[in-house]
């Protein structure tokens, strides 16, 4: 369904992730976790994209293809899959930061 070769996105830490977020407001946090993880606790101001959406929903929601993004999953797996696929698919600025489970901050339920 992605491929796993081609172009890889940036990586960054939890820590500089949320230290960037707090300065730059127009990043857009893309959790690509299902619904139901969503649900049950997400990183405020995130928009859900599910992973097996993705290549339909991430257009619709993310139409801007130079936004500044990061994406973020549970452990990480499932975000540098995604990030991947949207440089790729040429999103020009992306950055996986891993899994919510390094997240230090508070999660919205």
């Amino acid at each position: 369904m992605f491929g796993l070769f081609g172009k890889r996105a940036h990586t960054l830490s939890m820590r500089d992730a949320q230290s960037e977020l707090e300065k730059d407001k127009s990043i857009v946090l893309v959790d690509v976790r299902t619904q139901e993880e969503y649900k049950q606790g997400h990183i405020k101001g995130s928009i859900n994209v599910p992973l097996d959406s993705l290549p339909v929903a991430l257009t619709k929601k993310v139409p801007e293809k130079n936004a500044r993004i990061f994406v973020y999953c549970l452990s990480g797996g499932r975000s540098n899959t995604a990030s991947s696929w949207m440089v790729n698919n040429g999103y020009e600025n992306v950055t996986n930061i891993g899994g919510i489970a390094s997240w230090g901050g508070p999660v919205v339920r």
